[in-house]
């Protein structure tokens, strides 16, 4: 009788960049409850240390790692690397999750934008998975997952540059899952709609209406089929699938995490 593998991770080692927050923090929770050892990388270290405080919390046995560096340069990605593999011993699973929503009408978009989003979105992603790809290789197993937007298959007007770098994302996914399926590691991607995070926290707060988070959050998710904005939870369960055994006959998918309001499948 066959059996269906669990979504354990049973000492996995991850690397999770923009892990002090929203859905990075969520996914480290939820990897280290699972069984996993984490290691949060982001730039500010007061929200580092809360951040890893709270995994420990949550997963007392857990071993977590905090590295504050910027994964914008090659010499920040190489930190979060180093910083992993010396505390956890290696990198068995990459989440290229860190990334901000930079948009605005194309023709007031500067270079300078453009370029920081792309280091922050693409190349960071590029570099880490430079690194830690000949370990999982070495070892016939490994997870990335690359964390995007669903304007990465359906841009919208005034979208660029994120939705640019993000479609860029997704394109990078596919190749990579095609160049290492025969070695065992899985290149998948996760589209974020309207999730519960750091960035909509942001969007409330400056909303001039002084109207409640609940009401906000209900408000914003008349827009969503499923008539709601997801939870942080949700995404992490999904990327905890994707890192697992479970999901071991997935990859270079880009899977919408979205209540339905992607146009595109």
């Amino acid at each position: 009788m066959s059996v269906i593998p669990d979504m354990r991770l049973n000492g996995r080692a991850a690397l999770i960049t923009g892990g002090s927050k929203g859905l990075g923090l969520a996914m480290a929770k939820a990897f280290a409850q699972a069984g996993g050892n984490v290691a949060l990388v982001a730039r500010g270290a007061e929200a580092l240390g809360r951040a890893e405080a709270e995994v420990r919390e949550a997963a007392p046995t857990a071993r977590v790692a905090a590295i504050a560096c910027d994964i914008r340069t090659p010499e920040g990605c190489a930190q979060a690397y180093t910083g992993t593999v010396r505390a956890l011993g290696r990198v068995d699973i990459l989440v290229n999750n860190a990334g901000t929503s930079q948009r605005g009408p194309f023709l007031e978009v500067s270079d300078e934008l453009w370029q920081d989003d792309l280091d922050l979105k693409l190349f960071a992603a590029i570099r880490l998975a430079r690194l830690a790809l000949p370990g999982m290789r070495d070892r016939r197993w490994g997870r990335i997952i690359n964390v995007l937007n669903i304007g990465a298959k359906a841009p919208k007007a005034t979208s660029t540059p994120t939705s640019v770098s993000r479609a860029a994302g997704m394109a990078l996914t596919k190749a990579l899952a095609n160049e290492f399926a025969p070695h065992n590691v899985l290149v998948n991607a996760m589209l974020v709609g309207i999730i519960e995070s750091d960035q909509w926290v942001r969007r409330h707060a400056a909303d001039q209406r002084n109207i409640s988070w609940e009401e906000w959050k209900a408000e914003q998710g008349k827009a969503v089929p499923l008539g709601r904005i997801g939870k942080a939870e949700e995404f992490a369960a999904m990327a905890l699938l994707l890192a697992s055994d479970a999901g071991g006959y997935v990859t270079g998918t880009a899977i919408n995490v979205d209540g339905g309001a992607s146009p595109v499948v």
